[in-house]
């Protein structure tokens, strides 16, 4: 413990990190640097500022970063070329924040000369490993401290008496066993455990914060467009927007038509099963959108290769795996794809759906005059088929002669 001076912890300004705040400057006698991101939250950031101070935090060692714009550019739009869902249903709302915060976290250690990162992720969960393995990957000979791995608050009774004992502010709401946990930032809000921890049981409609129950949600529906270039949202109903600005827009409208909802039992990196209630109202709009774009402008054959690598890519991220070389090599391939995924998406939202209902393109490959039942005056020769179905007939055809 001797060996390290200065900490960069992850800091968000609540109860858990301003005991590991204090925990550090106690436990290791060090410098603790605190690091808190705004990845569209919707919290209020400067308490965290306010609190780290109190805690004996100098100004020049607070670091509060706005990374909105990164996160969706950087992180959140490449994922979505992918059309990645973690084990088909999950939009990978968490795991996709943390090669971010990991990023930015070994930034600050550069800058300020710490010696080492700190997080509070519990052990048994998965943001434990996708922190250290992006630490890992960008700084190797980085320390990690992770106080839920190390210290014996076991309790949340145990950590409230650690607080008042060093005088850290305990929130009256704090004081309770919390019902469940949640994490959240632009593109999603989840939540888990304590009330969620049975799989029988149907979410609390309280555990909801970012969409309306879809049974009353407005009985209109609404039709609205996304426009996109090399895979990418550029605009919303023909307004240009930031990555940010498109996302925060789509999250507005899937609130007020409470899409976005999944309940889903997954099975975590470290081996166990956990039952989470994930909102991604303006993701899963955006994931529809864009399926429906490259569903005009991608040949059948990279289309179909794009689904195969999906799981793959969707498991690298889960993992924690972002800045690993093998999610880079992916990742390429991915973007290449999205070289021609040009064009508008219009979609009808109602209820707790997003349906696409038209899609333009210039470069579109879908040709009516190919596809038509009226006469095609010519384009496709339908004799040509017969020669198509025998020749891939054939092996069968063989097989069923041996009996086989």
């Amino acid at each position: 413990m001797s060996d390290i001076k200065k900490v960069v912890l992850a800091y968000s300004g609540g109860l858990d990190t301003s005991v590991i705040l204090k925990w550090l400057q106690v436990t290791y006698n060090c410098e603790v640097v605190t690091f808190t991101a705004d990845l569209g939250q919707g919290e209020e950031l400067e308490p965290a500022r306010a609190k780290a101070k109190l805690m004996g935090v100098p100004d020049h060692n607070i670091y509060i970063d706005d990374l909105r714009e990164e996160f969706v550019r950087d992180f959140v739009f490449p994922m979505m070329r992918a059309n990645a869902r973690y084990e088909g249903d999950y939009l990978l709302g968490t795991s996709i924040a943390r090669p971010l915060i990991s990023k930015r976290l070994i930034e600050i250690a550069r800058e300020t000369g710490a010696d080492a990162v700190a997080h509070g992720a519990t052990g048994k969960g998965n943001d434990q490993v996708r922190f250290e393995l992006s630490a890992y990957a960008l700084e190797p000979g980085i320390k990690v401290i992770a106080p839920w791995r190390e210290w014996d608050l076991t309790s949340r009774t145990a950590l409230i008496a650690w607080a008042e004992k060093h005088q850290i502010p305990v929130p009256k709401d704090k004081r309770g066993e919390s019902p469940f946990s949640t994490d959240a930032n632009l593109l999603h809000t989840s939540s888990e455990g304590k009330v969620l921890e049975d799989p029988w049981a149907e979410v609390p409609d309280y555990v909801y914060s970012r969409t309306v129950n879809p049974e009353d949600a407005p009985d209109v529906p609404e039709y609205i467009t996304i426009d996109f270039q090399r895979g990418d949202g550029v605009g919303l109903n023909g307004q240009a927007m930031s990555p940010a600005t498109l996302l925060a827009a789509l999250n507005d409208l899937g609130r007020k038509h409470g899409i976005g909802r999944l309940d889903l039992v997954e099975n975590r990196f470290v081996g166990m099963k956990s039952r989470g209630m994930y909102e991604t109202p303006g993701g899963e709009i955006y994931a529809r959108a864009h399926r429906g774009i490259e569903s005009i402008t991608l040949d059948r054959g990279a289309a179909h290769l794009k689904d195969e690598l999906m799981p793959k890519y969707a498991e690298l991220i889960y993992n924690g795996f972002w800045f690993a070389p093998e999610r880079e090599m992916l990742q390429a391939a991915i973007d290449h794809s999205q070289a021609r995924v040009n064009g508008t998406v219009r979609l009808k939202l109602y209820k707790g759906n997003a349906w696409v209902v038209g899609r333009q393109s210039p470069d579109s490959l879908y040709s009516e005059r190919h596809v038509t039942f009226e006469d095609d005056a010519g384009a496709y020769d339908q004799k040509d088929a017969a020669g198509f179905i025998k020749l891939n007939a054939l092996r069968l055809r063989l097989l069923a002669q041996q009996g086989r």
